[in-house]
């Protein structure tokens, strides 16, 4: 019998149209900025010569501080992420398995920071951040407890849609009572189940660490997107590359989020 299905659902044609509509407004300036990277001043040329400037020994100096900015905002993506992996996850799980009265709590701590624009949240950082400063030094890393809070509802959700995927409870009932211990458990039950999610949560980190402007700016702190706001002043077409990368890196990133999505649902209707 054929489950039954609720809503409409759009034909092929309107699948493709709006797929081709969304292709094109996603590529129109994306193929413009590719474009104004070619450009050669205001002579309608194009050439390749700053793309090579990126590269070129006597230029390094001019490049300087976007290689530091980029060192950075990896630097504080690595930080960042063993917050979400190390802290946040764990945090899941215990409140799965053994407090799930807790699990709305839970989610509404992860989601308010959403409810926050940025910017009323920096004000609220910077006072904060001078302790932080006394304690761990004003390094460009220590923004991750900033953009960690940032990143909370983006990282919660695809991990607690997978962990309701599957009955996480009824898994570990079942191989603690055949002798599995609590690592094993974590090791070969849970975190095989999670991978979807745990990998979607880290890319959209990524994604949010190397977009994330505001904080930094208020912080002045050297990241990957201020250094892209100085380096602008100077040579908007390196800039201009930076950025194109920038935006080609996040596009992957999704692809990536909604390939795991696509191989998950096929799994499930095998």
């Amino acid at each position: 019998m054929r489950a039954q299905r609720f809503g409409a659902e759009p034909g092929t044609f309107a699948r493709r149209t709006i797929l081709i509509v969304t292709v094109v407004a996603f590529l129109i300036p994306i193929l413009a900025l590719f474009q104004f990277t070619l450009r050669k001043g205001q002579t309608g040329q194009f050439t390749l010569e700053h793309y090579t400037s990126i590269v070129e020994p006597a230029d390094a100096s001019t490049y300087e501080v976007l290689w530091q900015g980029l060192g950075n905002s990896l630097v504080i993506c690595v930080v960042t992420l063993a917050i979400i992996l190390l802290l946040l996850l764990p945090t899941m799980l215990l409140v799965e398995l053994r407090y799930p009265k807790m699990r709305r709590s839970l989610e509404f701590v992860c989601i308010l920071p959403i409810t926050v624009p940025t910017v009323v949240l920096v004000v609220g950082f910077v006072p904060v951040y001078s302790a932080v400063a006394a304690i761990f030094g004003s390094s460009p890393w220590t923004l991750a407890f900033a953009i960690g809070i940032i990143v909370l509802p983006y990282a919660y959700r695809p991990m607690a849609v997978n962990l309701a995927a599957f009955d996480i409870v009824t898994l570990t009932e079942a191989a603690r009572s055949l002798g599995a211990g609590w690592g094993s458990v974590l090791w070969r039950i849970v975190l095989p189940n999670l991978r979807r999610g745990i990998a979607s949560a880290v890319f959209i980190t990524i994604a949010v660490v190397l977009g994330e402007f505001t904080i930094a700016s208020f912080l002045s702190q050297n990241t990957f997107q201020t250094a892209l706001i100085l380096l602008q002043q100077s040579d908007p077409y390196v800039a201009a590359i930076f950025a194109l990368f920038a935006l080609v890196v996040a596009f992957i990133l999704l692809l990536l989020i909604g390939r795991l999505g696509s191989l998950g649902r096929n799994r499930r209707t095998a």
